[in-house]
């Protein structure tokens, strides 16, 4: 076995002293020198630009600490993205005085921002890691897409209300939300061009999850969605798909959200932004 040993040569007193400090295997050593960098090299792969703000930091956290930490939400990087996205930066301006309220707000075009605590609790059920795919479907103000977007660079989002999707980018654009890739067009349908995704997440309720979108989950994917009927209580609900492609469905907890628009038999034009 070959070692490599660690040595200090000192002048003491006129005569030269070498002290052995410590005796090392040199393939223990060419290993851990192995896994730094391979470490070193996936970190650096993953990282990109998130804007940061500071205009009403405390309240953002204060809502993190008691509206979201406190009801379950453990995940720390959900929790600091939580932290980091400036709600009340997209909510109409007459709102934005609720904005760190754990509500929903009207955004218009009947479409809402959903209460903080469900935007946390359904970000930590896709497990997100940094690099994954994830699609949107229901991009709405921007918010659940910027939230993302701290935990990966890699957020495509899909809006049918075309002047919520040009608002939506506008804001990204001027915010410095980069690396979000946003489409105005019909969310059933999916965003093949990309696919597969490691997660897709809906915001607006459909009566079933679409096949399309279950067809574009890569295996080891989740989906999460709200499921139901409109103006009844739907259930947000968690698709895996195992490396198989057999999907597995598990009710969570009842919610409200607003109606997915769209749906197989429906056209439409659509833009790739």
């Amino acid at each position: 076995m070959k070692y490599i040993l660690t040595m200090i040569t000192a002048l003491i007193g006129g005569c030269m002293i070498s002290l052995l400090f410590s005796v090392i295997p040199l393939s223990e050593l060419t290993d851990n020198t192995v896994l730094a960098q391979q470490s070193e090299t996936i970190s650096d792969t993953v990282r990109w630009e998130r804007p940061r703000f500071s205009e009403r930091k405390n309240e953002r956290h204060q809502l993190v600490e008691r509206g979201i930490q406190n009801k379950g939400v453990t995940d720390p990087t959900v929790l600091e993205a939580m932290r980091q996205v400036p709600r009340h930066l997209f909510v109409p301006k007459q709102y934005q005085s609720y904005a760190y309220q754990n509500r929903p707000l009207p955004i218009g075009y009947n479409q809402t921002i959903s209460q903080p605590y469900i935007v946390a609790y359904m970000t930590q059920m896709l497990n997100l890691e940094a690099g994954e795919k994830v699609l949107e479907i229901g991009t709405g103000s921007g918010y659940q897409a910027a939230v993302l977007s701290e935990l990966t660079s890699n957020v495509f989002t899909i809006e049918i209300v075309e002047p919520l999707g040009q608002q939506a980018k506008s804001r990204f654009d001027s915010l410095g939300y980069s690396t979000i890739k946003t489409k105005i067009g019909d969310g059933y349908k999916g965003w093949s061009k990309h696919a597969p995704f490691d997660a897709i997440i809906l915001t607006a309720a459909p009566e079933e999850i679409p096949q399309p979108l279950i067809e574009q989950l890569a295996p080891g994917g989740v989906l999460v969605a709200p499921v139901g009927r409109a103006g009844k209580v739907q259930m947000l609900t968690k698709v895996t798909k195992d490396q198989n492609g057999k999907v597995e469905i598990q009710k969570k907890l009842p919610v409200r959200f607003v109606p997915m628009m769209g749906g197989p038999d429906e056209n439409g034009s659509e833009v790739d932004e």
